[in-house]
């Protein structure tokens, strides 16, 4: 069984920052790819940013969140962190860790609520 978990999200003021910590733990053979992605209401699951850990650490973000967003993790510890800075009222949006395995596996956090107030 594989538990992934999320913590830190919350309410901030627009131009705060906030830290999100993602951990996974159980049968998990190797990690390739672990990062976030946040659902807004009425829209679909979109990529925030990701850890390629089977491709040398490498990073991907969206455009959205260059420069602003910072992702971090720990493989040996099949952990990742994703700081956010100078947030936008348009960064409001249920956030969650997602780990793709070696094998293929897809598994996803329960989410957590980040909300921006203007």
């Amino acid at each position: 069984q594989v538990q992934v978990v999320e913590s830190g999200g919350g309410l901030v003021q627009a131009g705060g920052s906030l830290r999100l910590s993602c951990a996974a733990s159980g049968n998990i053979f190797s990690v390739d790819v672990m990062g976030w992605y946040r659902q807004a209401p009425g829209k679909q699951r979109d990529l925030v940013a990701i850890i390629i850990y089977g491709g040398a650490g490498s990073t991907n973000y969206a455009d959205s969140v260059k420069g602003r967003f910072t992702i971090s993790g720990d493989n040996a510890k099949k952990s990742v962190s994703l700081q956010m800075n100078s947030l936008k009222p348009e960064d409001t949006a249920v956030y969650y860790c997602g780990i793709q395995t070696s094998d293929h596996r897809l598994y996803w956090g329960q989410g957590t609520q980040v909300t921006v107030s203007s």
